[in-house]
């Protein structure tokens, strides 16, 4: 490995409200060119062991949801990318709409809306997180495991993560 590869650890998490995912098309990132994502972002220094921290915070920055609005929080993808010299690493939880939560539909980081099950994997967004969510959508969401996954060209190769 390159000695001046750096690390990037960020987190989402993808909001369920029946057959539909929330989703934030991002404009202005520095990472992410515009695209449909997840809410979240960038570790900040204090969260650098607490990737729930740093989802918390992003949740409530970028939407107002704080963990009560939400049901069955999870972390469900960590996922390791090499891309521009830094290993990014990405923590993806899920969760489902506690019903009566309101969320702010207007975001600074993008335009935020609810997109059918059946259309999200339509959207334009970042290979790592389309990769996750593939997976969500055919097993993920079927149980409750952890898994991990290593991103490829044009896949993602995943294992359980299991604690022994």
């Amino acid at each position: 490995m390159n000695p001046d590869t750096k690390l990037r650890n960020m987190t989402a998490i993808y909001i369920r409200r029946g057959n539909e995912m929330l989703m934030l098309y991002r404009i202005g990132s520095r990472v992410v060119e515009p695209s449909w994502c997840g809410i979240g972002g960038h570790f900040e220094q204090a969260e650098l062991n607490d990737p729930r921290a740093c989802m918390l915070r992003e949740l409530s920055e970028e939407i107002g949801l704080c963990e009560s609005d939400l049901e069955d929080l999870q972390l469900r993808y960590v996922t390791l990318r090499l891309k521009k010299g830094e290993i990014r690493q990405n923590y993806y939880y899920f969760a489902a709409l506690r019903e009566g939560a309101e969320l702010t539909m207007e975001s600074d980081e993008g335009r935020v809306c609810w997109i059918p099950f059946d259309e999200l994997l339509e959207k334009e967004m970042p290979l790592t997180a389309k990769q996750m969510l593939r997976h969500y959508m055919s097993a993920g969401r079927f149980d409750d495991r952890l898994y991990s996954g290593i991103t490829q060209e044009n896949d993602m190769v995943f294992a359980e993560l299991r604690e022994f």
